[in-house]
C-alpha cells in the first residue's frame, strides 16, 4: 500500500495540482531534454518556472501562453533560440538565460514591459535586439561572455537600468546614449576592446558609483583626458564612489582584498 500511495502522489496529475497550488515549478538538475507537457498544463497559475541545469534544446512555443509567469529561469541548458512569442509574457520580471547556446534574441523581447532582470551571460550572442531599449523597467542587464562587438544605441531607452554587465565581449565603443541612464550605478566592461568612453559619461550618469574597465585598450591617460573635460562630473562620481566604499567598510561586508576593487580601474 505504501509503495502504491507514493507512486500515486507523484503522478503527473498530482504534480500539476501541486504546481497549480504553489505557482512554482522547479525542475533543476532533472536531466530533462524537453519541457514536460504537465508543466504547460499548469497554465496561468504558473508564476515561477525554473529548469536550470538540464539538457533542453528548444523552448516550446506554448511557453508564450503562460501569461502570468513572473520568473523564467532556463540557465545551463542547450538552448539555441528563444521563440518570438516570449513577448506575450507581459508580467515577466526575471528572465535568466545564462550558459546556453543562444546566438540571437527576438525583437519581441522588447514587449516584456515589466521585465526587471535580463541575464544572458555565457552564450554566443552576436548582437542585442534594438528593442532592448524598450525595456524601460529593467534594473539589471547581464550580457557578459558573449560575442558582442557593440551595444545598441537604443540602450539609452532603459531608463531604470541600475547595473550593466558586459564583460568578456569584443565591444569597442560605448554608445553615447548610455549617458541618458540617470539611474545607472554600476558598469562592468572588463575584457573588451574599448578605447574611448562618451565624454559626458561621468557628468550625466549622476548615480554612477562603479566603472570597471579591466583589460581594455583604453589607458589611464586617455581616461584622464576625458575626465579633465568634465572635471565636475568626475568629482561627483568620486564622491559617490567613496561614499559607497565607506558604507561597505562600516557594514563589514568586505571579506577580502578583491572586494576593494571599486570605482574606476583600467588595469
Amino acid at each position: 500500500m505504501g509503495c502504491c500511495s507514493s507512486r500515486s502522489s507523484d503522478s503527473p496529475a498530482s504534480r500539476v495540482t501541486r504546481w497549480r497550488s504553489t505557482g512554482i515549478v522547479a525542475l533543476r538538475d532533472a536531466k530533462l531534454k524537453v519541457v514536460p507537457q504537465e508543466v504547460l498544463q499548469v497554465g496561468n497559475s504558473l508564476r515561477t518556472l525554473d529548469l536550470t541545469n538540464n539538457k533542453i534544446v528548444e523552448v516550446p512555443q506554448e511557453v508564450g501562453t503562460i501569461v502570468n509567469m513572473q520568473r523564467l529561469v532556463l540557465a545551463g541548458n542547450l538552448i539555441e533560440n528563444i521563440p518570438a512569442n516570449i513577448g506575450y509574457l507581459r508580467n515577466l520580471k526575471i528572465l535568466t538565460l545564462d550558459r546556453n547556446r543562444i546566438t540571437v534574441l527576438p525583437e519581441e523581447l522588447g514587449s516584456l514591459s515589466n521585465l526587471q532582470q535580463l541575464t544572458v551571460s555565457q552564450n554566443s550572442l552576436l548582437c542585442l535586439p534594438k528593442s532592448v531599449g524598450d525595456l524601460c523597467n529593467m534594473l539589471l542587464l547581464n550580457v557578459s561572455d558573449n560575442k558582442l562587438n557593440a551595444l545598441p544605441e537604443s540602450i539609452g531607452g532603459c531608463k531604470s537600468l541600475e547595473e550593466l554587465q558586459a564583460n568578456g565581449n569584443t565591444i569597442e565603443d560605448v554608445p553615447s546614449s548610455i549617458c541618458n541612464l540617470a539611474c545607472l550605478k554600476s558598469i562592468s566592461l572588463n575584457g573588451n576592446k574599448i578605447r574611448q568612453l562618451p565624454p559626458n559619461l561621468l557628468k550625466d550618469c549622476k548615480a554612477l558609483q562603479n566603472l570597471s574597465l579591466h583589460s581594455n585598450p583604453i589607458s589611464m591617460d586617455q581616461f584622464q583626458q576625458v575626465s579633465d573635460m568634465r572635471m565636475d562630473g568626475f568629482g561627483e562620481f568620486e564622491a559617490r564612489r567613496r561614499k559607497k566604499f565607506d558604507k561597505q567598510i562600516d557594514s563589514n561586508v568586505m571579506m577580502g582584498s578583491t572586494a576593494l576593487d571599486e570605482g574606476i580601474d583600467l588595469r
